[in-house]
């Protein structure tokens, strides 16, 4: 009577051994296909990891071909840069709100409108000097072609623009 079961038991024993094997090879294939992609997608994953790290700066990276090195240098100087900046547009921002004031109590120039604009005039040239600065820092931590290729870019950004960008401006 033993003989039946143990026949009874050998395809189902086979059928599980079959579907056993089906799931390691699925396995095995499913940590291959990952390792291959991962390894595959690396520089990829890296580059985001340094775009989410410093969006702003991406561009810069790739445009001037920047290697992981020169680009960590030039972070690191934005980061530094960029307290510096915000303090003094901060100031700006509260010199002009100090002007609009002015301005809303009088329908002439005063010496108070002067002196304020003057004081803005200050910090105004403070900042475009740091700006400056940070440009010609940058352009020194790239390769010196590539920094004078920047330098010629940020100062047709920058410099020798009337007014900025205000549409009153005559000479624009």
């Amino acid at each position: 009577m033993s003989s039946p079961s143990i026949l009874s038991n050998g395809p189902a024993l086979k059928m599980k051994r079959s579907y056993t094997i089906l799931c390691l090879g699925i396995v095995v294939a499913l940590l291959g296909y990952s390792t291959l992609y991962l390894s595959a997608t690396a520089r990829s994953r890296e580059a985001a990891a340094y775009a989410a790290a410093r969006p702003e700066l991406t561009w810069l990276k790739q445009e001037f071909k920047l290697s992981d090195a020169e680009f960590q240098r030039i972070s690191d100087l934005h980061a530094t840069y960029l307290p510096q900046c915000r303090e003094i547009c901060g100031q700006i921002a509260t010199k002009n709100a100090a002007l609009k004031t002015i301005l809303a109590q009088t329908n002439t120039v005063t010496p108070d409108i002067v002196n304020k604009l003057a004081e803005i005039a200050q910090l105004r040239a403070q900042c475009q000097k740091n700006m400056l600065e940070h440009f010609y820092a940058v352009s020194r931590s790239m390769p010196p072609d590539q920094g004078r290729r920047y330098l010629e870019w940020i100062q047709a950004q920058t410099v020798g623009n009337c007014c900025g960008s205000n549409s009153f401006c005559p000479g624009m």
